[in-house]
C-alpha cells in the first residue's frame, strides 16, 4: 500500500536517492570485482572461490530477514545511511591493514561477510522505501530508470576494477569504495523521509520477524511470488553460473569470449531498463512476469541447442532483455499489494527465499555439470522455467488496478 506523496517536490528527491544508491552501487561493484579476481589472481583455486562465494552471499541470506524488520522498524533512510558507513568503515579498516603490509587472503574473507551483512540490512530498506518517494502511478517508471542506471554500472565496474588492479593494485579499488560511499551517504542525507507509523509498535524484534513471515505467506499474492521465485531462481542458476563453462566446453576458451558472455546479457539489461523507463507501467504485471519467466524458459532451451557462439551471444542479450522487466513489474507489484509498515519485512522474507535457491541450485547443478552437458542442463531447467512461468501466469486471474 502507498504512503502519500508531496507531489512538489518528489522527482528531486527521487533523483537524490538513485544518485546516492547508484553511487554506491558503483563502489561495492568495484570492489566486488576487484576481490575476486585478486583472490583467482593469488590463489588460481576453486576452493577460494568458492569461499569468497560463501563469504559473499550467506551473510547477506541470513541477516536480511532481521533486516526487513530493521527497515519497518526505524526510518529507512538513516538505517540505509548506516548500511553505508558500515561497509565503508570495513573496507577502510580492510585498506589500512593492506598498506601496513597484512595481506592476508582471510582478511578479504572477513570484509566480504562484513560487507555482505551490510548489504542484507541496507537492500529491505531501499526496496521498502520507493512508495514513500515515489506516487504510485510513477513507481514502475523510476524501477526501469533505476534498472538501466545499474546496468550501465555494471558495464563500467569490471573494467574500473581491473583498471585499478592492474595500475595502483587492490588498495586503490578499496578506497574507491570508500569514497563512493561517503559520497552516496552525503547525498542521501539531503532527502527528508518520514519514518512509517507501526501498527504495533510494542512489539519484539522476534514477533516483528513472525508477523512478517505470517504476513507474507498469509496474503495470496505474495506467496504466489514467492513460491514463484523459489522455483526461478532455482531453475534460473545454470544460466547465472554455468554458461561461462558451457561457452569454454563448447565455444572455445579464449578470454574475450567469457568477457562476452557477461557483456551481451548486462547489455540486453540495459535495454530492458531503458523499455521500462520509457513505458512507465504495465496494467497486468503477474501476466507480463509469466511472459518474462516463458520467455527465459524458451530462450534458455535454446542457448542449449546454439550452433555457433553469434547465435548464442544473440540468444543470450534477448535474455538480459527480459530481466529488468521481470524484476521491476514484481517489485512494483510487491509495493502496491503490501501494508507500508510491513513492507520491510515482505522484501526481506521474499529475498530470503529467492537468494537461498540459487546457492542450492549450484550444489546440484554444478557437480551434475561434470557429469552431463551443460546444454542438456539448459534445455531441461528452460523447458521447467517457462512451465512456472505458465502456473504462476494462471495462478493469479483478476488484473491488477487500472492505471490511473
Amino acid at each position: 500500500m502507498h504512503t502519500k506523496i508531496n507531489q512538489s517536490h518528489w522527482k528531486k528527491r527521487i533523483a537524490y536517492f538513485l544518485a546516492s544508491q547508484n553511487i554506491s552501487l558503483f563502489g561495492s561493484s568495484v570492489v566486488g570485482f576487484a576481490i575476486i579476481w585478486h583472490i583467482t589472481l593469488e590463489t588460481s583455486s576453486g576452493f577460494w572461490m568458492m569461499l569468497s562465494t560463501i563469504c559473499s552471499l550467506v551473510p547477506q541470506v541470513l541477516i536480511s530477514l532481521f533486516g526487513g524488520v530493521w527497515a519497518d522498524r526505524h526510518n529507512r533512510k538513516y538505517l540505509i545511511m548506516l548500511a553505508d558507513a558500515f561497509i565503508a568503515l570495513a573496507t577502510l579498516a580492510l585498506a589500512i591493514s593492506f598498506l601496513l603490509g597484512f595481506r592476508r587472503l582471510e582478511l578479504l574473507l572477513m570484509a566480504s561477510v562484513v560487507r555482505s551483512a551490510g548489504a542484507g540490512i541496507q537492500t529491505p530498506a531501499v526496496s521498502a522505501i520507493f512508495p514513500q518517494l515515489v506516487p504510485e502511478e510513477k513507481l514502475t517508471q523510476i524501477q526501469g530508470i533505476n534498472q538501466t542506471l545499474g546496468s550501465v554500472l555494471m558495464l563500467l565496474s569490471p573494467a574500473v576494477g581491473g583498471l585499478l588492479l592492474g595500475t595502483v593494485g587492490i588498495v586503490g579499488a578499496f578506497f574507491v569504495d570508500v569514497v563512493t560511499a561517503a559520497l552516496a551517504i552525503l547525498v542521501m542525507s539531503r532527502i527528508s523521509v518520514e519514518k512509517v507509523e507501526r501498527v504495533n509498535p510494542e512489539t519484539s524484534v522476534w514477533e516483528d520477524l513472525k508477523g512478517g513471515l505470517r504476513y507474507t505467506f498469509g496474503h495470496r499474492q505474495l506467496r504466489n511470488i514467492t513460491i514463484c521465485y523459489i522455483f526461478s531462481f532455482f531453475l534460473i542458476t545454470p544460466a547465472m553460473a554455468l554458461t561461462p563453462l558451457m561457452v569454454e566446453r563448447s565455444f572455445g576458451s579464449e578470454v574475450w569470449r567469457l568477457t562476452a558472455n557477461e557483456m551481451v546479457w548486462t547489455v540486453g539489461s540495459l535495454l530492458g531498463g531503458a523499455y521500462v523507463a520509457l513505458k512507465g507501467q504495465f496494467r497486468n504485471k503477474v501476466r507480463t512476469a509469466a511472459v518474462c519467466l516463458i520467455a527465459f524458459g524458451i530462450l534458455f532451451g535454446l542457448l542449449g541447442v546454439s550452433w555457433n557462439f553469434t547465435v548464442y551471444l544473440v540468444i543470450m542479450g534477448l535474455a538480459g532483455c527480459f530481466m529488468p522487466v521481470l524484476s521491476t513489474t514484481q517489485t512494483v507489484f510487491i509495493q502496491e499489494i503490501t501494508e507500508a509498515d510491513v513492507l520491510g519485512r515482505v522484501f526481506s522474507v521474499i529475498q530470503l527465499f529467492s537468494s537461498s535457491a540459487m546457492p542450492a541450485a549450484i550444489l546440484l547443478f554444478g557437480p551434475l555439470a561434470d557429469l552431463v552437458s551443460v546444454e542438456s542442463i539448459m534445455l531441461v531447467c528452460g523447458g521447467l522455467l517457462a512451465l512456472v512461468g505458465l502456473v504462476y501466469g494462471f495462478s493469479e486471474r483478476q488484473p491488477n488496478k487500472p492505471v490511473s
